[in-house]
């Protein structure tokens, strides 16, 4: 057994080179980063990532577990004390949209791997299934009591909940003029009530 000191370094140590790799893998996409990149960004060696991550891809599968694992529990944590199907649905995309506008890394990575699912091979949604399952579950609460109409998950997902990865990733993509704040209260509460007003409407039997 480790040494209390000495494991906390090295917990340390593993977590400073995930959240190097989360902006490094979000900056340029899975295909052109290299280790040395995130071990530029660490302060660190090479051969120190790959003492905790053996290769590029297990290092991008730690960070894509641990970006959905958080989010699930951001998700959880906000839809305590939430019963009706209507207002699990409005929660459950609001904590989706505040998880992505506090780190923008996470939208990147996500909206990347909808355009190109190479690093996840043959199980695209290997550690995004929990995010899935969340809102399947809600919509078959919702079905169930009457209060929504059966809709595919892919048709709200991709009309709705999509709207918060653009919202976060396109905010200097658009040009000059059209650049925003996403976590602006004004410009974030105006675009939360787009997302209210489209879930509903997708859903209203």
């Amino acid at each position: 057994m480790k040494p209390v000191a000495r494991q906390t370094r090295g917990d340390a140590t593993r977590q400073a080179i995930l959240n190097a790799a989360e902006q490094v893998f979000a900056d340029v996409g899975y295909a052109a980063a290299r280790l040395e990149d995130v071990a530029q960004v660490v302060g660190i060696r090479r051969p120190s990532i790959v003492y905790y991550f053996p290769g590029k891809q297990q290092l991008y599968d730690a960070v894509e577990a641990e970006i959905f694992a958080a989010m699930h529990v951001f998700v959880t944590e906000r839809m305590v004390g939430t019963e009706k199907p209507h207002d699990r649905l409005l929660a459950l995309f609001d904590a989706w949209l505040d998880f992505l506008v506090q780190r923008p890394t996470a939208a990147r990575i996500i909206q990347r791997v909808v355009a190109d699912p190479a690093p996840r091979g043959d199980n695209p949604v290997l550690f995004s299934d929990t995010a899935l399952r969340d809102l399947e579950a809600i919509l078959a609460a919702g079905v169930a009591d009457g209060s929504f109409r059966a809709i595919p998950v892919m048709h709200i997902l991709n009309s709705v909940a999509a709207g918060a990865l653009f919202y976060v990733c396109n905010a200097r993509q658009l040009g000059e003029g059209r650049q925003y704040d996403p976590a602006d209260a004004d410009t974030l509460a105006a675009f939360r009530a787009i997302i209210h007003l489209q879930a509903r409407s997708v859903v209203r039997p």
